[in-house]
């Protein structure tokens, strides 16, 4: 079984790998440091998209579309996090400057 990483380091870690590569982020919303889920907000040019933290068939980490497999408005992302966040009350929100929809950190994107 693999390793987890608590959720606050991941998060940490992600800001500063935007960072490096000339891209903001910004923690929008705090969940529980140890072991609350992530939902990342890219902002791109032609609107936004929202990655949900998921496991693979095989229970490794993953990313989903969560708000669709074309970039949405900001409302449409809005009630997408509000549906989740009221689902997970220790989840975390980070959104990421990302002209091209594409995460400033590696991951499986189902």
């Amino acid at each position: 079984m693999e390793a987890r990483v608590k959720a606050g380091i991941w998060v940490s870690m992600a800001l500063r790998l935007a960072d490096i590569a000339g891209r903001s982020g910004a923690v929008l919303r705090k969940g529980d440091p140890d072991s609350g889920g992530i939902l990342c907000v890219l902002r791109g040019r032609e609107g936004l998209v929202v990655l949900s933290q998921v496991r693979d068939a095989e229970g490794r980490p993953a990313w989903m579309r969560g708000s669709g497999a074309t970039p949405v408005d900001e409302e449409t992302a809005d009630a997408y996090i509000a549906r989740q966040v009221k689902r997970d009350p220790d989840l975390w929100v980070v959104e990421f400057d990302a002209p091209d929809l594409k995460p400033p950190f590696e991951g499986k994107l189902l």
